[in-house]
């Protein structure tokens, strides 16, 4: 089973909270722009996945199984 990072943008405001959770994930630019980094989430990845979602500020992420 793979996992998938999903993202509302419209609720996103860039707070940068997953980019401090998981950086091989998420990064936000200098136009306050959020960007996945890797759609398709790693094993290896998994837990700093959903603790990025769980932390976001405007739970604008979710982490899905696929």
């Amino acid at each position: 089973m793979s996992r998938k990072i999903v993202v509302d943008f419209d609720l996103c405001e860039a707070n940068a909270v997953c980019m401090d959770v998981a950086p091989e994930l998420f990064k936000v630019d200098e136009e306050d722009n959020l960007h996945v980094l890797l759609e398709q989430v790693p094993e290896d990845l998994a837990d700093k996945a959903d603790k990025a979602a769980r932390m976001c500020p405007r739970q604008a992420i979710t982490v899905i199984d696929e």
